[in-house]
């Protein structure tokens, strides 16, 4: 029973004695202890990886920005801007891939724009498309009618479609797509292609 008591009061003794040594320490002794724990402790800086993944989105979201800008002048027809090197380099990385985001969306949205300026939809053709297609299809994009001849919003034929440009089957492309093909096709030919409705 002795000998228990005086191994663990050895040992409680054992481990007080760095405690008491690092109390009774001068001040600069305390200062070199803490420059050892510091060492010692793992620092929070970004590794080489991640600061080239972080390099990587700001490059891409210049590179958007300069895509965006030389869209927006094409569509607006003005000089495009010169883009500097912005506050948004120094975001993280998830408000980077965010931003890189919302310019990719910008961006296409754009790009529709251009393609409907270059059919030639105005907002004047646009309401005249309306209602062709209202009589035509009740603005349905995947109508067939005409025993299968006629197909999509605007009632293409296979001949017509493929005259402006179209691809496949009129009543699978986008509405976006029959729109712009539509519009191309009242530019060149009229109101003609349209007998009835036109």
């Amino acid at each position: 029973m002795r000998a228990h008591l005086i191994a663990v009061l050895s040992v409680g003794v054992a481990a007080a004695v760095p405690a008491v040594a690092i109390s009774a320490a001068t001040p600069n002794d305390v200062k070199a202890i803490d420059k050892t724990v510091t060492t010692t402790t793992k620092t929070t800086t970004p590794d080489a990886n991640e600061l080239l993944h972080q390099r990587r989105l700001a490059k891409r979201f210049l590179k958007l920005r300069k895509r965006l800008n030389r869209l927006v002048a094409e569509r607006d027809g003005r000089k495009v801007r010169k883009v500097r090197a912005p506050v948004q380099l120094r975001w993280s990385d998830r408000a980077l891939v965010r931003a890189n985001r919302k310019l990719g969306k910008r961006i296409r949205s754009v790009r529709a724009d251009l393609r409907d300026k270059r059919a030639g939809l105005t907002p004047g053709v646009r309401a005249t498309l309306e209602r062709i297609a209202a009589c035509e299809s009740h603005g349905n994009p995947r109508a067939i009618g005409g025993g299968g001849a006629y197909r999509g919003k605007y009632q293409f034929s296979f001949g017509t479609w493929a005259s402006v440009g179209g691809k496949g089957d009129p009543a699978r492309a986008s509405e976006a797509e029959q729109d712009r093909r539509a519009a191309m096709l009242l530019k060149h030919g009229g109101r003609g292609h349209w007998p009835v409705c036109g």
